[in-house]
């Protein structure tokens, strides 16, 4: 690992994953929500944790299908933008992001509060603040520290919390009055629907587990078990809660508490239980921020990988490997927020709420993506979790009816902020996102591939001195088969994951990447096709190319060729070798050169892809406003005549199965004794040649090396390697 990588580590095992997904669940809210909830439901507001608890477990079952098949960092955020693109992906960004810290805050304030409160010798907005901003100090250096030291500190403070909290509902059960609970729904099923929109921010700590997914050990096993697990212990845990604590004292008392949970166990076991209490709940603000802020920063840090944000922020560091960028960036916001407690703590309260809201409208997403996965089934989607198929399509239709049910039953306020987070979502893909060029979802390239698609050309960039190059013979290609519904250039280009699960990759080199596809576009504007860009990752940039060829059910593949074969285990590179062992359409390797397309040649001679070559030729040809020249050579047998006549029926028994008439051609036959090195005398007055793929193996190319090799390098002009589909070369073997 080096300085300004963007590569994050596996340190966090079940325990750890555990701890931080409880740590906002089983949290802040543990201590003050249940007022809130009692006010608004009575007793019945166990219930609405119940529901809340419902809802939160189909959103952790769809996570865990889609964490497990991308276990990278930016959870909700990085499946929807994968899935349905960079609009929905900024709207969910910037929800989760905002969410998050608002929620933080919230939580620090509290924080400050329970310090400040039981001491008389303390008083004051100011000192709560500042208590908070102390608090937010330590949960920065933590985070910026590193995420096995989080993972500890968040050990430590839940095993504290959860021991007390236990001690609390096992002592209260003792105390519980039935006659507290006989009017147990006071304000009936909408007010418990209410209720459960109100409640929900406290589930969102299983969500934090997918957003640190790059950070989990063995991924496949231990995200979906942690996400499930603690979404069903935490929902057990605040129902018992509910019940015991508003049968121990009145609903109507507690609704007017802002310690309601101190009120009760100063009932069950006086001034050591309201001490208790008060250390419990500072834990458990501290332990929610701690979470919170987490999975803040590795929201942004993935938004800045994929584009939607600066990738300055998608940099780690160089000794603590942690995103330090965006921890920090994450932490200014937050203090700023928790400033602003000191006139509007009202408004902090009000956004801490809105982070239900924007976390049901991402799990809502979450659940389509999940769908849009399904129907895409893009080639790299093989998640080692996958919904059964008793609970596919159910649970993610299930989750979307869900989650808009409570949003129904929110404030109207709540829904005017969270409505203006979503809009200012939308709003910074289009001025931001949108402008860089960012990839359509899996979805949409489906939805392309499965209609009535034009022809189109898969076009791999690397180098920004040949891709000009390279597009314009890919846009030849492309033109000469444009029908009905025209034609169509995607140009990718790959960036290889720096560690071994291929998810991670240096912020340096996806800037490399916009820039190339940038280029690309401002080049292919005067090319007569359409031109769309797609950035990938990929374990292998052999492997990312066929995927997505594969996605976008390509009709051709143009790579750029170094001119040479190398000797050892590829004949033409790893990469290359993987796309033809792989790719099934035609495909075309190209040494680009500087020289300008006005004369193309192709060699008839022998071989199961020389009707490619000849096509290739007929295209490039047709673009420069010339005829093409197809070359074919003969040794000698003594009657000059005979080998010329020979060559000319070769040539025109290859023209007629390459589909060429004889007045859209030239010939040439060369008689002598070394054909190979007449062929490449005769191929260096061309500005490109193109050469059917040799049906040679291996060792045979290696240890003799090709003819299209040897034009190459005696040459200035182009050459071109052509494969046709594989179906038609064994059709025609």
């Amino acid at each position: 690992m080096t300085a300004e990588s963007g590569e994050l580590e596996r340190n966090l095992g079940f325990l750890e994953a555990m701890t931080i997904g409880g740590g906002t669940m089983i949290g802040a809210g543990m201590f003050i929500l249940p007022g809130i909830a009692a006010d608004g439901a009575g007793p019945a507001s166990s219930v609405s944790f119940a529901i809340a608890g419902f809802v939160a477990l189909l959103a952790a079952l769809s996570l865990s299908e889609l964490a497990t098949a991308m276990p990278l960092a930016g959870g909700s955020y990085h499946y929807v933008n994968r899935s349905l693109g960079g609009l929905f992906g900024s709207i969910v960004g910037w929800g989760m992001w905002t969410g998050l810290m608002f929620a933080t805050a919230f939580y620090m304030i509290g924080f400050g509060q329970y310090i400040v409160q039981p001491l008389p010798f303390l008083d004051g907005r100011v000192l709560v603040v500042l208590v908070g901003l102390i608090g937010l100090l330590l949960i920065l250096s933590i985070n910026y520290y590193g995420t096995e030291e989080t993972g500890k500190a968040q050990n430590i403070m839940i095993g504290t919390q959860v021991s007390i909290v236990l001690l609390y509902l096992v002592f209260g059960l003792f105390f519980v009055s039935l006659g507290n609970l006989v009017d147990f729904a006071p304000r009936g099923a909408s007010g418990i629907v209410a209720t459960t929109g109100i409640v929900f921010v406290t589930f969102l700590g299983f969500e934090i587990i997918a957003t640190v997914a790059g950070e989990i050990k063995k991924p496949g096993k231990l995200i979906p078990l942690t996400m499930i697990l603690s979404v069903v212990l935490v929902t057990i845990l605040y129902v018992v809660l509910m019940l015991v604590t508003t049968g121990v004292v009145p609903y109507q008392e507690l609704g007017g508490s802002l310690v309601p949970v101190s009120d009760v166990a100063s009932v069950i076991a006086g001034p050591l239980g309201v001490g208790l209490i008060v250390f419990a709940a500072a834990v458990a603000a501290i332990s929610s921020s701690n979470s919170s802020t987490l999975a803040a920063s590795r929201v942004i840090y993935a938004m800045g990988r994929d584009g939607l944000m600066s990738s300055w922020l998608n940099e780690t560091h160089g000794s603590f490997n942690t995103p330090h960028r965006a921890v920090i960036t994450t932490g200014l916001v937050t203090g700023l927020l928790i400033s602003l407690g000191l006139g509007v703590e009202a408004i902090v309260e009000l956004l801490a709420e809105v982070a239900s809201f924007s976390f049901l409208v991402s799990y809502a997403l979450v659940h389509i993506s999940l769908v849009g996965f399904r129907y895409a089934e893009p080639a790299d989607y093989d998640p080692a979790f996958r919904l059964p198929r008793g609970l596919y399509p159910g649970v993610p239709i299930l989750g979307v009816v869900m989650t808009f049910v409570v949003i129904s039953q929110m404030a109207p306020l709540v829904l005017i902020v969270g409505t203006g987070i979503v809009g200012i979502g939308v709003g910074w893909y289009f001025v931001y996102g949108r402008p860089k060029g960012l990839d359509a979802g899996v979805v949409e390239r489906a939805y392309r591939s499965r209609g009535q698609q034009p022809y189109r050309v898969v076009v791999p960039v690397m180098n920004p001195e040949t891709q000009r190059g390279l597009l314009r013979f890919a846009a030849a290609a492309a033109e000469r088969h444009a029908g009905e519904n025209g034609a169509e250039l995607v140009v990718i280009n790959v960036v290889q994951a720096t560690d071994a699960d291929g998810r991670n990759v240096e912020a340096e080199r996806f800037e490399s990447q916009r820039e190339l596809l940038s280029s690309a576009s401002e080049i292919a504007e005067g090319l007569p096709v359409n031109i769309r860009t797609e950035a990938v990752v990929a374990e292998e940039v052999g492997s990312g190319i066929v995927t997505l060829v594969d996605e976008v059910d390509a009709d051709e593949v143009l790579l750029g060729w170094t001119g040479e074969i190398e000797q050892g285990t590829h004949v033409f590179g790893s990469v290359i070798d993987t796309v033809l062992a792989d790719v099934d359409c035609e495909l075309s390797l190209v040494k680009v050169t500087e020289a300008e397309v006005t004369t193309a040649a192709a060699l008839a001679g022998p071989g199961p892809n020389t009707d490619a070559a000849v096509k290739r030729a007929k295209q490039l040809a047709d673009a420069a406003g010339t005829l093409p020249v197809l070359l074919n050579a003969q040794r000698p047998d003594g009657d000059g005549a005979v080998p010329f006549d020979r060559g000319q029926e070769a040539i025109q028994w290859i023209a007629e199965r390459a589909g060429l008439d004889p007045g859209e051609y030239e010939s040439e036959v060369i008689v002598a004794e070394d054909i190979d090195s007449a062929l490449v005398t005769a191929a260096a007055e061309y500005d490109i040649v193109c050469v059917g793929l040799s049906a040679k193996d291996k060792r045979v190319r290696q240890l003799f090396g090709s003819i299209a090799e040897r034009i190459a390098r005696s040459g200035t002009g182009n050459v071109s390697i052509v494969r046709g589909p594989t179906e038609d070369i064994a059709n025609t073997d």
